[in-house]
């Protein structure tokens, strides 16, 4: 009890693995119940005892084993998990289970295997039950065979694989145990049940004694086909099926299961294979050459017992092949003639589908030797060519029985005959297509005619076959010309075979009718009736005998008024004229079926017939004709009545229009390869040159409006050759028209047949040819109202089925062929197969020349093949090469006819494709690719021989054909069913070692499943190994969201059923009447066709609120891939499906994701029809259509992109229409792969992808546009950093330097390295960028790129002043608006400046002096004088001064008004700040003032203030691009309201204001923007036009204001350094009153730390009060005068302490107003230099002081006339420079002993900003007005001396200049 106690409160399955039985028993017993009550089968809780339930049927204890065995078998049926534990359960069952004494025990063993055989895992068990029948224990070979048999018996032959069970089978009937022979026996009757006599062959060779006991067996098993009784968990609706059968009967369905069931085993399958070749006696070739014929029977006796094997082992039968075919085909013994052949026999027999290969070589001989009468030769030659139709299809043989039927020898012709009826016998419908029965039909009634009976009852019996086979339906349009007696023998010969062949399958066809209701059954009899009716009425062509004159007469008075017949021959015109508009109305109200059109035509043609003279008349007897052909049943024999009136007058002038509608229609009734051979062959009987030209014109003509089916070529071609060789030119003109049309539909051979023309006449004809160059064939119009129409387009169809080389083999058929067969000699084959590989050459070399003499040759090439065979595998590669050269030169020549030839030399070509030599390898798959060219994909995937091909462990091989099949098999609509074969080495593909192999066989997996199915794909991946079973299934789940779609039947050019079906309804009363007729019966393909139609009609883009902010939503978040990539890959694809697929139509998203690139070029066309209907869903799906376009932009199809391109162009022309501007998500999924595609080879591509660059810029802001540029410059493509170099360029030049991002000295330097690159036209690209920067901001440049090499910068250096000449020399520059568009220079050395389209010469003269700049080189005095050059001044007026202080003319992009719905367009909050600050520094004040607005309405609520986080120096930055825009354009254009601009300047303030009030938004302004702040700020200040303005004094006010917020609130750090950085602006440091002031400060610092506090206390007081007045307007004189006078009076006062908490400008204006005190006070005024060269101050206080008469003192004096001295250049040569003012620096001079403060203060190089452009231009400007005005002063000098003496003033030289310029504008006018 105590041990009890301890297991009885363990878990369930603790107590199942217990050490005590009773413990385990307790276990099992509770696990039971357990298992019965958990009712989810997917449930956890059955995890838990997977890796118990073995040791549940393997206990050790009896008892304990039988309750596991129960808990197993519930296990097993309940848990979803039970199938892992199939295999080990099993094995446990059958070593530890059946070999129990107990029954109990087995029969709960083989219960638990066949569930796990319901549960899918059949073939486990059936392995596990084999291995036990290799057991020692007999018990266990009992138990195991029974286990198969119970299993047989109940899931059927179709689960349990039989093949491995009937090879085990033998030796179980040799155990000595008796009780395993008897169960061996009840296991072999129970599978004779289910395959019949397939299982006799395997037991022939068991005990004679026991085979006679299964026959008495066998015998006694009903002969009703066994039924499955339980079914998998799959085939749960079989089961329910089933079931309902039985309950309604059952027995319905025996006979359709039996034949299933026979059909599903083939006991060829059962067999074990013979290799037979090594056992092949090694003298054979020797004896089968001898001359003995008992040699050679020995040697044929030999082979003939080793093939008596039922099958064989696959390998190189080819030289055997070859010795029994010359047997066959030269040996004079007859009786080795019949046993060669019958070794043949069995060859194909046992080979099947792999003797295919030699079925072409054999064929011919066997064919041929039928003229031998002997019945037994002939009878193995029977059942020799019977066993090789069955290893080859009826097309392959095709050819050599048609050659031939031919054949003069009755006993040929006759056998030929039956063998084609026996071959019937084995196809179907779908084997035996109209395309192969149509050439067989024409031979067969050839023989029909024949004098020997026998033939002729060959031909009857080979019809009647073909008839029974495809239904009279096919067969009757052939037998149109065999009169009624032939065409009843052949009824009655299909009759008779249909009773003599048909019988067994009438019971089964009885039963399925049975099986359907009564009235299903009437209509469909109806149906057929219907149809033969038809047939009968409609689509067999319409024959007439010849009727005579009195008949025709008789028969058209029966419709024709009578005074109309009476006046047809009439004498007079008129009344012909009028008896023919009543015969016209009389046919035009004719019905069809009682129209006589015989007798009417053959009225017509009563004279005066076809001689009228009246052309009126002969107009009306024309048209009348053309509705009788129109209108009736019109036929070939009406049609000769009139057709050579109608070509007689095809020439005519007044009735040739006439005679060609009258010859269309004629061509409609009796098709037009008839009726064009009739008027050719007519009309060159002829000798009227007007009627062949114009006869030639119609022809061409219809050929285009009909279409090229059924045309007769060679008649053709020698009508031509005749007319081209006319002496009428207009004869040789339509001659050649007629050729050019031809050449559409057969491309190249056509000229082949003209080749021996005249070079001239030849050069015509190339001209010609040359024009339809890149032509389609257009699609017909016009069709023949017969059956032929529907037959060319089934015909069309079937061609092209296997998927390629269908198209165009009816015109390579027409070719010229020659039979090479006799030149390929005995001696030649030798040659190739010799040892010595110089001979082996020279066979080859022959052979090239006579493939290459001939140029056409047919499929017999003799033993040509089996040789060139063998040179594929040669050791010298070089033979080799040349064999594949020689195959690609077959595949010309041969055309079509390759088809047989494909197993014997296409299969082994594939072989060369593994070759380690990629050369090889690369000629291998040319030659395939030639090959399957000629002869479609279908012969190519027949049989074994591709899947033996991918079993091969080459690496090489596996990727070659692996890439070839992915390339081929998406373009074929059906393949074989041997394509399944290929499917388990694709898997073992899948796990190669080689990566490349894999990722083939990956490519290659969606184009297998869109033929196989996935079902049947997962299926066969069920017998992989677990491991590798689930990584397969993996794929396969991938492969099945991107399989393509099968292609749909091409439409056929040349009067094909695709084309046709559209156009036909409009072409005739007649096709309308047909289309009703047909829709009784209710055509299925052609609905479906309109609803697909009807789907495209529909919107192709679906608007679903906020799907593209969901997607967004998505990336950000990380739940989707984040699109980008370097080539993209698969789960991007599918996810970009994903989401196409709720907002695409379904048609387009086929269309997008298709294989075939031509069906993408459609899907863009459909999106550019629609792009403006569908604008507003196009902008929904943007995202998706964008980067849709980025995976075409790594494809290599130029096609594509460059309608991808033109797509890109029309959308971005409408966004922009639309208002629209590109998110930053949708322009990151985009841009950086449309830059790619800059770098494009060709030409036309890369300037399509710089227009939509351009484009872009219109919908994106440029500054975002200019970071994807620069990446773009890092690519490893020369041409792509070429373009994106010059396109940064273009994007400087137009929008400035603030569209570089971040920075513009970051960008410039990574831009300057491009100088040193080593590609020219990306260094020149680099230097043209650098230029562009050059124009924008000057020297500045020098600065922003950094230190270059010293040959980098000497060749920037040259390149900036070949520019700048070019722009001295380049008109004046357009405005903004006038700009045409970006241009870009042809000239790789020239710069981005625009070019103007003319320049004028006159104005290259008028530039004085080239470093001056353009506005003052006018010569005022010579335009005022020469008053008719006022004309010229148009560009002079349009320069106004204040724009001379204009840094940059910056043009500004198009910017858009915000729009209140602003959020609604843009989705994140990031892009619209952006949005809203780029508007700041738009050029449009209101646009401006909306964006500050905007901003401002944000910077005031707290609460959203923190959004601008991370946007203060974007904003800063366009602020004060703004404050530069107002000072440098808007204040100086008078057109504008001032108010406007102070109203702009509030709201600018009031920005920063609100700005800086929030000091966490403040700190985060960087050092260079604030230093920029500031710079724009102070020139504010310093604007005098601001204070003339009303508010402008509050607005300065306001400016003082906003300069303390900033210095409090901003980054303290920052604040100094962008103070301190102002320093290093100081031009000349000598000149500068700051550094003095700064020297005086750090020199007196330490003395006034001493004062006294009192007087400090007062003196602190006194500059309160000063600085209060000083800052006020109106008392800012007296401020200053109290502050000089208190200096004055306390001489060591520092004013530094009072100052450092002011701005700079305070402390400059303090400085330079207290100097302007102590110069006045001291009298002195400025006094001019040396030179004569006056300074120009740089403010309003100096202007002022310069003014002034007064003298400076000498120092100062000094100071300055040295600077002008350093200006031009006179410093060091200067005496008194070097005496008088110290200029060389002597020892005394403080300022040479330490370094000037602001050069420690600069010594750290400036931060680069847009304000240092203004400033270097500012620095240029000042040079230039100084230079100018020296040279003013010296051209007017009249002494020497006169440079001493003072000039006047700038300022009035300021006046002067303005006052001259209001001259010259006021004489203009």
């Amino acid at each position: 009890m105590g041990d009890e106690s301890e297991w009885i409160k363990l878990p369930i399955d603790q107590k199942c693995e217990h050490k005590l039985w009773k413990a385990r028993l307790n276990g099992y017993e509770e696990a039971v119940k357990l298992f019965q009550r958990i009712e989810d089968e997917k449930s956890p809780e059955w995890g838990k005892y997977l890796g118990l339930i073995k040791k549940f049927v393997t206990d050790s204890n009896a008892i304990a084993q039988l309750k596991g065995l129960e808990a197993a078998l519930s296990f097993v049926g309940n848990a979803h998990v039970a199938g892992k534990t199939a295999g080990e359960v099993v094995s446990g069952v059958v070593t530890k289970v059946f070999n129990q004494p107990k029954a109990r025990a087995k029969e709960l063993g083989t219960e638990i295997c066949l569930m796990y055989m319901e549960i899918e895992k059949a073939e486990v068990v059936q392995d596990e039950l084999l291995k036990g029948l290799d057991n020692k224990n007999p018990k266990i070979v009992v138990a195991c065979l029974e286990a198969l048999r119970k299993a047989l018996s109940e899931f059927g032959s179709k689960i349990v694989t039989l093949k491995p069970v009937v090879k085990a089978l033998p030796k179980q009937f040799e155990s000595r145990e008796k009780a395993v022979r008897d169960e061996a026996k009840q296991l072999a009757v129970e599978i004779y049940r289910w395959i019949r006599d397939a299982l006799r062959p395997p037991l022939q060779n068991i005990n004679s004694v026991q085979l006679k006991e299964l026959e008495e067996e066998w015998v006694k098993l009903p002969s009703s086909a066994p039924k499955q009784s339980r079914f998998l968990r799959s085939q749960q609706d079989l089961k329910a099926k089933f079931q309902q059968q039985s309950a309604q009967g059952g027995g319905e369905s025996d006979g359709d299961d039996e034949a299933e069931t026979v059909a599903a085993v083939d006991p060829y399958e059962l067999l074990e294979a013979v290799e037979i070749l090594a056992k092949m006696p090694k003298d054979f070739y020797d004896k089968i050459e001898a001359k003995k014929w008992q040699e050679r029977k020995e040697a044929l006796e030999a082979i003939e017992t080793l093939t008596k094997n039922p099958k064989l082992e696959n390998g190189d039968y080819g030289d055997l092949v070859r010795a029994l075919k010359k047997v066959v085909g030269k040996d004079a013994n007859v009786m080795l003639v019949a046993l060669a052949a019958k070794c043949l026999a069995a060859l194909a027999s046992g080979l099947r589908k792999k003797f295919g290969t030699y079925a072409g070589q054999v064929a011919p001989t066997i064919l041929e030797k039928f003229k031998e009468k002997k019945p037994q030769v002939v009878q193995a030659l029977q059942e020799a060519i019977d066993a090789i139709f069955l290893t080859t299809t009826l097309q392959n043989l095709s050819e050599d029985v048609l050659s031939v039927m031919d054949n003069k020898n009755p006993s040929i012709k006759q056998q030929a005959s039956l063998f084609l009826a026996r071959s019937f016998r084995h196809c179907t419908q779908a084997t035996l297509p109209k395309s192969i029965l149509k050439p067989f039909c024409a031979a067969l009634l050839k023989q029909v005619n024949d004098s020997a009976p026998e033939v002729r009852d060959a031909a009857f019996e080979a019809l009647g076959t073909a008839m029974k086979v495809v239904g009279e339906k096919a067969v009757n349009p052939f037998l149109a010309d065999l009169d009624k007696l032939k065409l009843d023998k052949v009824n009655r010969s299909a009759a008779a075979r249909r009773k003599s062949v048909l019988c067994p399958s009438i019971f089964f066809i009885l039963i399925f009718l049975q099986a359907s209701s009564g009235p299903p059954k009437k209509g469909k009899a109806a149906a057929a009736g219907g149809g033969k009716a038809k047939k009968t009425s409609d689509n067999k062509e319409v024959i007439e005998t010849e009727l005579s004159p009195e008949a025709s007469e008789e028969l058209a008075s029966r419709v024709l008024p009578a005074s109309c017949l009476q006046q047809l021959d009439s004498s007079n015109w008129k009344e012909r004229l009028a008896s023919m508009e009543e015969f016209q109305r009389a046919v035009e109200t004719m019905d069809k079926v009682e129209m006589p059109c015989q007798a009417l035509v053959r009225m017509l043609a009563k004279k005066p017939g076809w001689k009228e003279t009246n052309f009126q008349v002969m107009q009306m007897k024309l048209r009348v004709v053309t509705l009788i052909a129109q209108r009736g049943q019109f036929s070939k024999t009406s049609a000769s009545v009139v057709l050579d009136g109608l070509v007689d007058k095809v020439g005519d002038v007044k009735c040739g229009g006439n005679a060609k509608e009258g010859l269309t229609a004629i061509g409609e009734a009796c098709s037009l390869p008839w009726t064009a051979e009739q008027v050719v062959s007519m009309v060159f009987a002829q000798k009227n040159p007007k009627n062949q030209a114009e006869s030639l014109n119609w022809l061409a003509n219809a050929m285009k409006e009909f279409g090229f089916a059924g045309i007769n070529v060679k008649g053709f071609i020698n009508n031509v050759k005749t007319a081209l060789g006319a002496t009428n030119p207009a004869i040789r003109t339509a001659a050649i028209a007629l050729l050019g049309v031809m050449h559409l539909y057969m491309g190249a051979p056509l000229r082949i047949f003209f080749e021996d023309e005249k070079p001239a006449l030849l050069a015509q004809i190339d001209a010609e040819i040359e024009k339809m160059k890149g032509q389609s064939p257009p699609a017909p119009v016009r069709f023949t109202r017969k059956a032929g129409a529907d037959e060319d387009g089934d015909e069309g169809e079937e061609q092209d089925e296997d998927g390629g080389g269908g198209a165009g083999h009816d015109i390579m058929d027409l070719l010229p062929r020659t039979d090479i067969s006799e030149k390929i000699t005995c001696d030649l084959v030798s040659k190739i197969d010799d040892k010595n590989w110089k001979i082996r050459k020279e066979g080859l070399d022959e052979v090239a020349a006579v493939i290459s003499e001939a140029k056409f040759i047919t499929s017999n090439i003799g033993d040509l093949s089996l040789s060139l065979k063998g040179r594929l595998g040669d050791s010298n590669k070089m033979l080799v090469q040349q064999t594949l050269t020689i195959l690609q030169q077959l595949a010309i020549a041969m055309g079509p006819g390759l088809k047989h030839h494909v197993k014997s030399l296409g299969i082994p070509v594939i072989t060369v494709m593994g070759d380690i030599k990629p050369n090889l390898r690369m000629a291998a798959l040319t030659t395939v690719q030639a090959w399957v060219e000629q002869t479609g994909m279908k012969d190519w995937l027949e049989g074994e021989d591709l899947s033996e091909e991918l079993k091969k462990e080459n690496p090489f091989l596996r990727q070659e054909v692996l890439s070839w099949l992915a390339e081929k098999l998406p373009t074929l609509r059906t393949v074989p069913v041997d394509l399944m074969l290929c499917v388990p080495p694709l898997y073992a593909c899948l796990e190669d070692r080689n990566g490349d192999v894999r990722k083939k066989a990956q490519d290659a997996l969606p184009t297998f499943m869109m033929h196989l199915g996935f079902e049947k794909m997962s299926k066969a991946a069920g017998k992989l190994k677990p491991a590798s079973k689930d990584q397969v299934l993996a794929m396969l789940e991938k492969a099945r969201a991107v399989m393509p779609a099968k292609p749909a039947a091409p439409a056929k050019a040349g009067g094909g059923k695709g084309s046709a079906e559209t156009s036909r309804a409009p072409s005739g009363s007649c096709e309308q009447s047909k289309t009703a007729k047909k829709g009784a019966a209710g055509k299925k393909p052609p609905a479906k066709g309109a609803k697909d139609e009807e789907d495209k009609t529909g919107p192709i883009f679906v608007l679903i609120p906020n799907a593209k902010e969901q997607r967004i939503k998505e990336e950000k978040q990380l739940k989707i891939l984040k699109w980008n990539f370097m080539t993209p890959r698969d789960e991007y694809l599918e996810q970009l499906k994903t989401q196409m697929s709720t907002c695409f139509a379904k048609w387009l998203q086929d269309e997008l994701f298709h294989f075939d690139f031509q069906r993408h070029v459609k899907a863009i066309g459909v999106m550019i029809e629609r792009l403006e209907s569908e604008s507003d869903a196009t902008i929904s799906c943007l995202d998706l259509i964008l980067k849709w376009f980025t995976l075409r932009f790594f494809d290599t199809n130029t096609t594509v992109l460059m309608k991808v391109l033109e797509y890109l162009k029309l959308l971005f022309t409408m966004l922009n229409r639309e208002n629209y501007h590109l998110t930053e998500y949708e322009a990151n999924s985009f841009v950086p792969y449309l830059i790619l595609k800059v770098g494009e080879s060709k030409d036309v591509v890369r300037k399509d992808v710089r227009a939509i660059l351009t484009m872009l810029c219109k919908v994106h802001p440029a500054s975002k546009v200019f970071p994807f540029l620069m990446e773009g410059t890092k690519s490893k493509n020369s041409k792509q950093r070429a373009e994106c170099l010059e396109e940064l360029g273009c994007l400087i030049e137009g929008y400035g330097m603030n569209v570089c991002q971040p920075t513009p000295a970051k960008s410039l330097k990574e831009i300057a390295i491009h100088i040193g690159d080593r590609d020219t036209s990306v260094r020149n690209a680099a230097l043209n960028t650098v230029v562009a920067v050059y124009n924008a901001c000057g020297d500045q440049v020098y600065k922003l790129i950094g230190n270059l090499s010293e040959k980098d910068m000497s060749m920037l250096e040259e390149r900036i002043k070949r520019s700048a000449k070019k722009t001295a020399a380049a008109p004046s520059k357009p405005s903004a608006t006038e700009r045409p568009q970006r241009e870009h220079p042809p000239n790789p050395n020239g710069t981005f400046l625009r070019k103007p389209a003319q320049e004028d010469p006159n104005k290259l003269n008028e530039s004085s002096h080239p470093s001056i700049p353009k506005e003052f080189q006018l010569d005022l005095d010579m335009i005022e004088m020469d008053q008719s050059r006022v004309c010229e001044m148009p560009d002079l007026v349009q320069h106004k001064l204040d724009e001379l202080l204009e840094p940059i003319m910056i043009p500004e992009p198009k910017m858009h008004s915000v729009s209140p719905h602003f959020d609604d367009l843009h989705n994140s909050t990031s892009s619209t700040i952006n949005y809203v600050i780029s508007q700041v520094a738009s050029g449009d004040i209101n646009t401006s003032i909306q964006a500050l607005a905007q901003i401002d309405e944000v910077l005031r609520q707290e609460d959203k203030a923190e959004v601008m986080s991370g946007h203060i120096d974007q904003f800063l930055i366009a602020t004060f691009m703004q404050l530069r825009l107002i000072y440098s354009t808007h204040m100086a254009d008078d057109r504008l309201d001032k108010k406007d601009i102070i109203k702009l300047y509030s709201c600018i303030i009031g920005n920063m204001l609100s700005l800086f009030s929030m000091e966490s938004l403040a700190r985060e302004a960087s050092m260079g923007v604030l230093k920029d702040l500031m710079h724009g700020v102070i020139t504010l200040m310093l604007d005098s036009r601001v204070e003339d303005i009303e508010d402008g004094q509050q607005l300065i006010r306001s400016v003082n204001l906003l300069v303390i917020r900033v210095l409090e609130k901003s980054d303290q750090t920052n604040m100094i350094r962008s103070i301190l950085d102002h320093l290093s602006m100081i031009e000349n440091r000598s000149e500068s009153e700051l550094e003095a002031h700064l020297r005086r400060v750090v020199k007196h610092s330490g003395n006034l730390s001493g004062l006294k506090s009192d007087r400090g206390t007062e003196k602190t007081g006194l500059y309160t009060v000063r600085s209060d007045k000083i800052g006020s307007k109106e008392n800012t004189k007296e401020g200053l005068t109290e502050l000089y006078e208190f200096k004055q009076k306390y001489s060591d006062a520092d004013l530094e302490p009072f100052l450092k908490y002011t701005s700079q400008f305070f402390q400059s204006y303090v400085e330079r107003g207290l100097r302007m005190i102590e110069s006045e006070r001291e009298g002195k005024a400025r006094i001019q230099t040396s030179t004569g060269t006056t300074v120009i101050p740089q403010h309003s206080v100096d202007s002022s002081l310069s003014s002034n008469n007064e003298e400076l003192k000498p120092a100062v004096y000094y100071e300055r006339l040295k600077i002008l001295r350093q200006r031009q250049g006179l410093e060091n040569t200067s005496r008194c420079c070097r005496t008088g003012l110290g200029g060389g620096g002597g020892e005394d001079d403080p300022q040479q002993q330490r370094p000037a403060i602001s050069s420690l203060l600069s010594s750290k190089p400036p931060v680069a900003s847009s304000t240092d452009m203004l400033h270097s231009k500012l620095s240029q400007l000042k040079e230039s007005r100084e230079m100018y005005q020296q040279e003013h002063n010296n051209a007017h000098s009249h002494s020497p001396t006169h440079g001493h003496t003072r000039s006047a003033s700038p300022a009035a030289n300021l006046d002067d200049l303005k006052k001259r310029l209001e001259r010259i504008k006021s004489n203009r006018q």
